[in-house]
């Protein structure tokens, strides 16, 4: 019969997986750029490609993963036009 040390018992979560303690440490780069420790990126479902904000909370930097609805984006082009952007630009100026 196997026997789990007190040890493993502690670093597995309620799903069996690895449990990371807040101690895990990045450095930030020449470049200002960081690397999130792939067990954060499992945990948290971050992709590549996944938009972060960032923002600066009581000493702390605070990501969260950016809403996935950018209303400018779903709109972009969704406009019919009968005229180039310029031609219509320069009728709505008056010239």
């Amino acid at each position: 019969m196997l026997r789990r040390s007190r040890v493993n018992e502690r670093s597995l979560d309620h799903n069996g997986r690895n449990a990371y303690s807040l101690g895990m440490k990045t450095r930030v780069s020449e470049k200002g750029q960081i690397t999130i420790p792939k067990a954060v990126r499992t945990k948290l479902g971050l992709r590549p490609g996944t938009v972060l904000e960032l923002e600066a909370e009581r000493g702390r930097l605070v990501g969260r993963k950016a809403s996935g609805r950018d209303i400018v984006d779903e709109l972009y082009g969704s406009l019919p036009l009968d005229e180039s952007v310029d031609d219509y630009l320069e009728r709505a100026r008056g010239r």
